[in-house]
């Protein structure tokens, strides 16, 4: 018979054990054209192993970009990406989920350039029928130019996370109760593009690019998708419920994955909407539930 210490000391492992993190489903890498197509300047796509690799590039006359050929009604979806080296000033690498209407649902990640030596800003933002204005902006824990790093959208009913290398970033939490909107009904497409934007990107567009250094460069690999495939028109998942994403594991973060998203928080945010009370005298009601304050 097992001793009422043993039993405590099991009781104490399980209740440990429930507080891991829970990141979502490993990313399954799959060649370009698996789930993607370019969509404008084809010529600056470069295919490399396949289409299991692949480079964007910007020159003075154009950038270029792609989108999933799929419309998605939440899921998961990760991108494994290189960021242009060097001086990349002017220059913004976005990926992003989007619809196609004017009151448009909107999940973005874009990578700001910065000059040699200084580090890349990573800006994230939410937009919800057509009101976006949710920026947060932190710096990277790594030169995102050396090596291949996964950012990844998690967008389930519950809420939105953003993550960098199974680290949670930002989340955005249904808060439809709270009179905020949360997408839900609008599928979405995946994109992605590298283009020049040095009327704002760098320092507020104090710093411009440098066009002796083209052509700039983002390298792509893995192009993961695991959503719920919908017609534009579609108002919901007919799978709701029954996917991975929906499982209550994924309703929340839990102890772990908070406790790092207050790291990222504490040491690499730069600025945060919620925090901003000349924007915003009156802090957005979510900013409370997605625990930015």
């Amino acid at each position: 018979m097992a001793s009422p210490l043993w039993i405590l000391l099991l009781g104490l492992l399980f209740m440990v054990s429930g507080t891991m993190g829970t990141p979502p489903k490993r990313p399954v890498a799959v060649p370009f054209w698996r789930n993607y197509m370019p969509t404008w300047a084809l010529d600056h796509i470069k295919y490399n192993n396949g289409g299991s690799e692949i480079q964007l590039h910007l020159d003075k006359y154009t950038g270029t970009g792609f989108q999933s050929k799929g419309s998605y009604l939440f899921g998961h979806f990760s991108m494994q990406m290189k960021l242009v080296p060097g001086d990349s000033a002017g220059t913004v690498t976005a990926f992003y989920l989007s619809s196609q209407n004017s009151e448009h649902d909107e999940i973005d990640f874009e990578f700001l350039g910065n000059r040699t030596g200084q580090p890349y800003i990573l800006q994230t933002n939410v937009f919800t029928g057509g009101k976006g204005d949710r920026e947060q902006r932190i710096y990277l824990w790594f030169d995102p130019t050396k090596e291949y790093h996964s950012y990844s959208v998690l967008w389930n009913l519950y809420q939105i996370v953003f993550f960098v290398d199974d680290v949670p970033i930002r989340v955005f939490k249904n808060c439809k109760d709270l009179g905020v909107r949360f997408p839900f009904n609008q599928p979405m497409k995946i994109y992605s593009s590298l283009w020049n934007a040095d009327d704002w990107a760098t320092r507020g567009g104090l710093e411009k690019t440098d066009w002796s250094k083209v052509p700039f460069i983002a390298a792509y690999k893995g192009f993961h998708i695991d959503g719920c495939e919908s017609s534009v028109e579609a108002k919901f998942c007919a799978t709701q419920g029954k996917r991975w994403w929906d499982q209550k594991e994924f309703q929340d973060l839990d102890s772990f994955q908070w406790r790092r998203l207050r790291w990222v928080r504490n040491k690499f945010t730069i600025y945060n909407y919620c925090t901003d009370r000349v924007r915003y005298p009156i802090m957005s009601p979510e900013c409370k539930r997605d625990r930015d304050v």
